[in-house]
């Protein structure tokens, strides 16, 4: 399984993270976190976010190019 995060920590990257249940299942529902931002809460106590599709376009990075 991949690292997950806590609501409430920073996001380390932009993308779609999954909500993952108290014990790690998958719950079917993704949020939209920017790098930096703090992760939203979360229906029930418990569950974590896991990243499941990172930002492609370099949106979120800092890169001014």
């Amino acid at each position: 399984m991949s690292k997950t995060y806590k609501p409430g920590e920073t996001a380390p990257r932009s993308g779609e993270y999954e909500i993952r249940g108290p014990r790690g299942g998958h719950t079917n529902e993704e949020r939209t976190v920017v790098k930096g931002e703090p992760f939203p809460p979360t229906r029930k106590s418990g569950e974590s976010y896991s990243l499941s599709r990172p930002v492609h376009n370099n949106a979120g990075r800092g890169d001014k190019s």
